[in-house]
């Protein structure tokens, strides 16, 4: 059992243990002692150090310098930029660690830490799991083996550069207008700069971060300001980012929320239809199930893995396969970066539709998703998904859907919260079904 790492790194209150300054630095030097020895260098090592728009950035920042710095390790700083951005710079600069320093989707109050290898991916839980091992094991080191720290020159256009790589040069967004809300968090500069340079008309909001404004009423979590904004300027399409730039939803021109489960969907269509596509699809438990049977129906192979973009990498991995994703809008695409990136992911979206001459909306409607319902349960003590109350709860709902349905229960590994989704063809059975549920266990 991990200690301190969840689904995807470590997150919390900042301020209240664990994100704090003092464990950030014993973290700091677990991660260099650890890691460094892992992937080991001729040279001196060296971590990237990238982080969102929190105001709580700039003391973990501070505090994971420290640490990184005490175990004999080189630290480059590249202020707020994307969590892609790290994975892609710890590659190109053949660094051994990247961090961010972010909470993802959630509120400024919250912030977190998420490691990357060498090679750009996330690190698996045997890895985690010596970290943590290592966590009150610091020590002193002389002063010629400490490690220094400095910024790195232009990171926000080396990243960007890297993003528009990933599109055809004989493609152009011209004629396409964009909204594109930032979410007041890390790709607020280099999000719209990428689009726009692509030929896009960009309309850019949630770009003025304030330190304590990140995803609020904004970004992928809430996107009811960007479908007003679609809607007032007569936009072709919306894109929303979360605060790390890891994820993309998507809005039609009619206002239509469009998940990851369906943008993945577009861009393994364009592929099918140029003959590019090459092996199978990742979902995870998660994925609709309207997207496994379209993508069976163009005889594509599909396997689910947990919830968890790093639980999709590693199956992407053992297949051999280019498309995973989750319908939250992690969507990852191996053939043009190691991990999920909103930027890229819509890129690809965009490039589907010029590709083939169609309208967003067009693309959208090629794919109708089952109504799916979520409920989140915030609990204060530990609850027993196993507990033969909640497997027959379980029954009961399936027996609600007609047995034509689905039904999933799982412990949230970002929030303490218990997760309730039911997906059906009838939206209303769906519903009936997670109520009981959520009555029957929670009362």
């Amino acid at each position: 059992m991990r200690k301190y790492f969840g689904t995807d790194g470590i997150r919390g209150r900042a301020g209240k243990f664990p994100i704090t300054v003092d464990f950030f630095t014993k973290l700091g030097f677990a991660a260099g002692k650890v890691l460094t020895k892992k992937f080991q260098s001729a040279s001196k090592p060296k971590v990237i150090i990238g982080k969102d728009t929190r105001v709580s950035g700039y003391m973990l920042e501070s505090a994971l310098e420290a640490g990184f710095s005490a175990a004999g390790v080189d630290v480059y700083l590249t202020g707020p930029i994307p969590t892609p951005a790290v994975a892609y710079l710890t590659k190109a600069m053949r660094a051994q660690i990247g961090v961010v320093i972010s909470a993802s989707h959630n509120l400024y109050q919250d912030n977190g830490i998420k490691f990357f290898s060498s090679t750009g991916t996330k690190l698996d839980d045997e890895i985690e799991l010596e970290i943590e091992a290592t966590i009150n094991a610091i020590e002193n080191l002389d002063s010629e083996i400490i490690g220094k720290a400095k910024r790195v020159e232009d990171a926000q256009g080396r990243y960007a550069e890297f993003c528009k790589n990933t599109f055809p040069k004989d493609l152009s967004l011209e004629g396409l207008k964009v909204v594109i809300d930032c979410a007041h968090g890390a790709t607020y500069q280099v999000g719209p700069k990428v689009f726009n340079e692509l030929g896009a008309e960009v309309i850019a909001i949630g770009v003025s971060p304030d330190g304590s404004n990140i995803n609020q009423d904004c970004g992928s979590t809430d996107l009811d300001l960007l479908i007003t904004e679609v809607r007032k300027n007569k936009a072709d399409l919306g894109i929303a980012f979360d605060g790390d730039g890891d994820r993309v939803l998507m809005v039609s021109a009619q206002g239509q929320i469009i998940d990851g489960d369906q943008l993945l969907y577009i861009i393994v269509k364009a592929e099918l239809i140029s003959g590019s596509f090459q092996g199978g699809v990742v979902g995870t438990l998660m994925t609709n199930l309207a997207m496994e049977e379209n993508l069976k129906a163009n005889h594509v192979l599909f396997e689910r893995s947990k919830v968890g973009d790093r639980y999709v990498s590693e199956l992407m991995e053992e297949r051999h396969w280019d498309y995973g994703g989750e319908n939250s809008g992690h969507i990852l695409l191996k053939k043009h970066h190691s991990t999920g990136d909103g930027i890229i992911s819509a890129l690809q979206v965009l490039k589907a539709i010029q590709q083939r001459q169609i309208s967003f909306d067009e693309a959208v409607a090629e794919i109708e998703l089952y109504p799916q319902i979520l409920l989140n349960i915030a609990i204060n003590e530990a609850v027993n998904l196993d507990a033969e109350h909640v497997q027959e709860a379980v029954k009961n709902a399936e027996k609600i859907m007609h047995d034509q349905g689905r039904v999933l229960l799982r412990k949230s590994g970002t929030e303490a919260k218990i997760r309730i989704m039911t997906e059906c063809a009838d939206r209303d059975l769906a519903m009936k079904a997670a109520e009981a549920i959520k009555k029957s266990i929670f009362g």
